[in-house]
């Protein structure tokens, strides 16, 4: 695989790489130049109806592979991407537009997370219930079935393998559909899989119409749970298909992740670690750090501060040496974040930072901050999903607790403060799956990642991540 190219856009189908062939393309685009870089074939039904075949065969033969077998594939699909992960990290710059550093960081989380979830495939533990002598009581771990995975373009590498990994590990199969967006990196990534030894009926990988490829997948009896990234209404609607078959799910839905900075913490790194953190992948992250709620007595330098360093941020093509934040992943986003400056500015909010559109024919939006942002202004209450940052202000930490659990989200939030009863009140009393305090890393191999209320159900990563794809069953003998 050459540094900088795109690999060969196929679908992987009952261990097979196919073409265009017969099939129906749709381009991708270079968001830095919004250039075609490449044409994407489309599954067809047949193509469907194989994966689905193919997934129960595979996961037939998946499941009665020993343990030790299934991890020592993960293991050396962890390897492969370490090995690989400066080619990773170019081919997800070049179709997402992050930077090639935020890029490669994906990759190597990716190893991580395949390196845990080799040594979860160990330890699918059950238990013995104590009875009288002579009869037996077992409660045991088996896997769930085929698994549907859809998963978003925002992290092109890590996504694919959140969803491949924990159900390996589990003994299920796949049939995984990443973004028509960003299919290169997937098709890397699955390619590392079938290099470690992953026999090819076990993992498919699908592009498509995506409510053709939905339905289709989500209507067969073969398929036995549903594991989406994405946005809350897609979430919605496909939570609605899976419930015909009343499947398993893990839904990892949007976010609106609130941060609440009190007047005891450290101002200059919470600044240095905040502004760094939001405008991570172009603030195109689930758990970005979006509403952030400043108490009064440190308002104003907070503001001040926070517009400084946003204006140092250099924004650029993501290969370029320099760039601290690339374009948006698609030409769908500057205009949806202008119309959220415009009308929070319409309602009284000040331009801090920013404001306005990059240069050039890429999918560009300067880091921008709002101050003393209403309530009721649009982006206080939609996911942006953007490079914005919104600043209001609170008195009490009661009016913090009351604007952070506000909107039906609960994905990450953020709390600054040295005070360590008020960070015990917060942990407590926040809505959220993630709450960080005096830290923004929302994701270790070890930790489960998942939300709450309308931002989902269910975790990915750590030992939660395989269970996940686990079945329960109690077994009597007398």
């Amino acid at each position: 695989m050459t540094v900088g190219a795109l690999p060969d856009l196929k679908l992987f189908i009952a261990g097979e790489w196919r073409g265009a062939a017969g099939r129906d393309t749709q381009p991708v685009l270079n968001p830095a130049t919004g250039e075609t870089i490449g044409d994407l074939p489309l599954a067809n039904g047949q193509d469907l109806d194989d994966a689905l075949e193919a997934a129960q065969r595979g996961f037939a033969a998946w499941r009665a592979t020993p343990p030790e077998a299934r991890a020592a594939v993960l293991m050396r699909t962890a390897a492969l991407m370490r090995e690989r992960a400066d080619a990773l990290a170019a081919i997800a710059t070049l179709e997402q537009g992050k930077p090639l550093a935020e890029a490669r960081g994906e990759a190597l989380y990716s190893a991580a997370l395949l390196e845990f979830h080799a040594g979860e495939a160990l330890r699918n533990y059950g238990k013995v219930l104590p009875r009288v002598p002579g009869t037996r009581s077992l409660v045991v771990k088996q896997p769930v079935g085929p698994v549907a995975a859809f998963c978003a373009w925002n992290f092109p590498v890590i996504n694919p393998v959140r969803k491949i990994s924990p159900a390996l590990a589990a003994g299920c199969s796949v049939i995984l559909k990443p973004s028509e967006e960003t299919p290169a990196s997937a098709i890397a990534v699955m390619q590392c899989f079938q290099d470690a030894g992953l026999p090819g009926d076990v993992a498919q990988i699908v592009f498509g119409v995506p409510d053709t490829v939905s339905r289709t997948l989500l209507a067969s009896p073969v398929t036995r749970k549903l594991s989406f990234t994405g946005s809350v209404p897609i979430g919605k609607h496909l939570m609605k298909l899976a419930a015909d078959t009343v499947m398993r799910m893990t839904m990892e839905l949007g976010g609106h992740s609130p941060v609440l900075v009190f007047d005891d913490c450290d101002l200059e790194k919470t600044l240095d670690t905040l502004v760094a953190h939001k405008f991570r992948n172009a603030g195109q992250v689930c758990v970005s750090p979006t509403r952030f709620y400043v108490q009064d007595g440190i308002y104003d330098r907070f503001a001040a501060g926070f517009a400084e360093r946003t204006g140092r941020i250099k924004l650029g093509d993501g290969r370029d040496a320099g760039t601290n934040m690339g374009p948006t992943a698609n030409p769908r986003r500057p205009g949806t974040i202008e119309a959220l400056v415009e009308d929070a500015r319409s309602m009284g909010a000040k331009l801090l930072a920013g404001g306005g559109r990059g240069e050039g024919n890429g999918f560009f939006f300067q880091p921008t901050v709002l101050g003393d942002v209403p309530i009721d202004a649009a982006a206080m209450n939609d996911e942006p999903f953007g490079p914005l940052a919104l600043l209001a202000r609170f008195g009490t930490v009661e009016d913090a607790i009351e604007q952070a659990n506000r909107l039906p989200y609960g994905l990450a939030a953020y709390c600054f403060t040295e005070n360590g009863r008020r960070q015990n009140l917060l942990g407590d009393s926040v809505e959220a799956g993630m709450v960080l305090i005096n830290n923004v890393r929302t994701s270790w191999p070890d930790a489960p990642f998942g939300g709450l209320k309308e931002s989902g159900f269910g975790s990915e990563d750590g030992p939660e991540g395989v269970e996940g794809h686990m079945i329960t069953k109690a077994i009597h003998a007398s």
